[in-house]
């Protein structure tokens, strides 16, 4: 299903950043991300810091001054390809002894003795609320020594940091407006290697917006690792908003309200969210959807299981009750909403009727697409700790087509409601299958085929749709939308 943005965008993994070259920056900074869509947005923060240190990006290996890698710990497999990377650049440094090797990002957090200490692969390791420290830490390294720093933060929300856009199509980008998560899933790392929530002053966000709309860019999405649980009360952790004053309590903002701040200040941009959590998802955040046409009808609501001994098991904060009850509210307040799953085949003890669960709520909730995996344990988790992963890998590997299969079905079932439509769709870039094509999104992320014309990237278009497949949707544009 490589349609999908994933959380986890294969296209982009690793793929060097350039950004606008300083004439007077002498050194050069070869930056690489892995995982998700935080790690890329925390890579522009990183960037941002260093160009004011004298450093310009390059995407040449060889000729870097200092090599960071920005990884993931969520999945295995990102694991084990920046462990490779890392070989490639100690091969690197051996001919040029000068360059220095960093990890950054959630991996740091996790595995710093052993980058550091048993295996000497790198000169400095820092953590995701540890940027700031960066031109300190490369000064500890230049005078020869190891320079670390993770140490999870309860301030850092990197507000007045603005990231240098990379690799972007110039049409969307991505404002973080929440770092760290407080729902200690069992299967998850992220509280562990990026700490307590926590937001940022929405007047911060506002300003970053408006400098992207002022470089002319037309969608932004709104990131964190759980947005609805957005509460900005001045600072601070999000655990102690009950210990705040009477005043700050009262004048709190929360998603529903930062939602609704910034469609309304930037009626010409398109808002979408990601990722949201069921437990924290409130109606009010819908209503706010519905009340304006710029805010996206879809929401990823990641569920990990459809079985409530699962995730109880996940210690996921709610049950597949209460996670019906919500989708059935979002459609009735919202018939025209996609939604997105994460659905984790072979979690510990998951029995064949916990299985028949998981398939019985995707039938209830017909999801417009999904990110499928079979679970695979991470070092650092609960589950890892205090469960047995007993689920031999060809069951987990069936159910997980199983799993597949039936969102192919649901997938096509969803496209083919836009059969006949006439849909508004941002142009993003030229389809990779056919450079006369244009291939943009509509509202429900759906993405959209149509010839190019007269028409240029980031217009907004009106396309009637004519034919689909579970992923695509192929049409003809009728001319331009009024959003332009």
């Amino acid at each position: 299903m490589e349609h999908i943005e994933k959380v986890i965008d294969e296209k982009i993994q690793g793929k060097p950043l350039l950004t606008e070259q300083k004439e007077n920056n002498s050194k050069k900074l070869f930056i690489e991300s892995y995982g998700c869509q935080m790690n890329m947005n925390d890579s522009e923060i990183v960037a941002s810091i260093l160009s004011e240190q004298g450093f310009n990006t390059t995407q040449n290996l060889e000729d870097a001054d200092l090599v960071l890698v920005n990884t993931c710990s969520i999945r295995e497999k990102a694991e084990t390809t920046v462990r490779n990377r890392l070989k490639k650049y100690n091969a690197v440094k051996r001919v040029n002894p000068k360059m220095k090797v960093g990890v950054l990002g959630c991996m740091a957090e996790r595995l710093k003795a052993k980058f550091l200490e048993e295996e000497k692969i790198v000169d400095l390791v820092v953590g995701p609320d540890a940027y700031r420290d960066l031109p300190n830490l490369i000064e500890e390294v230049d005078a020869g020594r190891d320079a670390v720093n993770v140490i999870l933060s309860k301030e850092e929300t990197y507000a007045d940091v603005s990231p240098v856009r990379l690799n972007s199509n110039g049409v969307s980008a991505f404002v973080s407006i929440t770092r760290g998560c407080d729902n200690m899933c069992t299967f998850c790392v992220v509280p562990f290697t990026r700490g307590r929530e926590r937001s940022r002053d929405p007047q911060s966000i506002i300003g970053e917006i408006r400098s992207m709309q002022e470089k002319n860019f037309k969608e932004i999405t709104l990131l964190g690792q759980n947005v609805d649980s957005f509460l900005w009360y001045g600072g601070g952790l999000k655990k102690d908003f009950n210990k705040a004053s009477e005043m700050a309590r009262a004048t709190a903002v929360n998603f529903a309200q930062l939602l609704d701040m910034c469609a309304t200040e930037f009626p010409k941009i398109r808002f979408r969210f990601s990722t949201s959590n069921p437990q924290d998802m409130t109606l009010d955040v819908i209503h706010i959807m519905a009340k304006h046409k710029n805010i996206c009808k879809y929401i990823h609501l990641p569920i990990q299981s459809g079985s409530n001994a699962m995730l109880k098991a996940m210690n996921r904060q709610h049950t597949r009750e209460e996670y019906m009850e919500l989708v059935d509210n979002i459609y009735r307040i919202i018939p025209e909403m996609a939604l997105s799953q994460d659905m984790i085949a072979g979690f510990c003890g998951e029995t064949e009727q916990d299985h028949q669960d998981t398939l019985d709520l995707m039938r209830h909730v017909k999801y417009s697409f999904g990110f499928m995996f079979a679970y695979s344990e991470r070092p650092g988790t609960l589950a890892a700790k205090k469960m047995e992963d007993d689920i031999p890998l060809a069951i987990k590997k069936r159910r997980l087509q199983e799993i597949i299969d039936l969102q192919q079905e649901h997938s096509l079932f969803r496209t083919k409601e836009n059969l006949g439509q006439i849909q508004e769709v941002l142009i993003e870039g030229t389809s990779k299958k056919n450079p006369n094509e244009w291939k943009g999104r509509n509202t429900q992320n759906t993405v959209i085929i149509f010839p190019k014309e007269h028409y240029e990237m980031g217009d907004f278009v009106n396309v009637k749709v004519e034919d689909c497949t579970s992923a695509t949707l192929l049409g003809t544009a009728v001319g331009y939308s009024d959003n332009n």
